[in-house]
């Protein structure tokens, strides 16, 4: 059983300051696509203002807001109480099929993290919720801190991105060719 964060508080400096998580791939925005990604988690803990959502989830905010990924998982660790969490990102329209993948991983070490071509994507990972909450307690400051410090002390299994599962969209190209493949799906 598995809980799962989903970030979606950034700022979206490269896509003008919109609001990403509300941007619609196939109709269906990205926060709604990272929600469903995250099917049989125990609760969904989404990090981000409040919008509305296709199914219900627990909401939190990284105290000051903007302080960053790790800010704000740090945010949302008190609410999980499952033995595994699940680690997303808001902007990953095709995750989905890597979460199994990630999870069956976790079961083997501290934390299963997606990669593509040798780039972990930290923000598509399962991590034992123990080793995570270890990890965020080592860091003297999480507002601002890099994700890749999580991982500076724990067992990492990497899974591999078989199917561009990790592609993000940070971008107005990373949207439009998230559109494009969304029409040849």
């Amino acid at each position: 059983m598995f809980d799962a964060i989903i970030l979606a508080g950034g700022s979206a400096r490269r896509l003008d300051g919109k609001d990403k998580a509300a941007i619609e791939i196939g109709g269906v925005p990205l926060l709604d696509r990272a929600i469903a990604a995250a099917k049989g988690a125990v609760r969904v803990v989404v990090v981000g203002p409040q919008r509305a959502t296709a199914a219900e989830v627990t909401w939190t905010r990284e105290d000051p807001p903007g302080g960053g990924p790790v800010a704000a998982i740090a945010a949302a660790l008190g609410l999980v109480e499952e033995a595994y969490c699940l680690v997303l990102a808001a902007d990953l329209p095709w995750v989905a099929g890597a979460v199994p993948l990630l999870l069956m991983a976790a079961s083997k070490t501290d934390v299963a993290v997606l990669t593509a071509t040798g780039r972990r994507n930290n923000l598509a990972a399962v991590w034992r919720t123990a080793a995570l909450r270890e990890a965020v307690d080592r860091l003297d400051e999480t507002r601002d801190a890099a994700v890749h410090e999580l991982l500076a002390s724990v067992r990492v299994i990497d899974v591999v991105d078989e199917d561009d599962w990790g592609a993000d969209c940070d971008t107005w190209p990373d949207v439009e060719a998230a559109k494009k493949k969304q029409g040849n799906a």
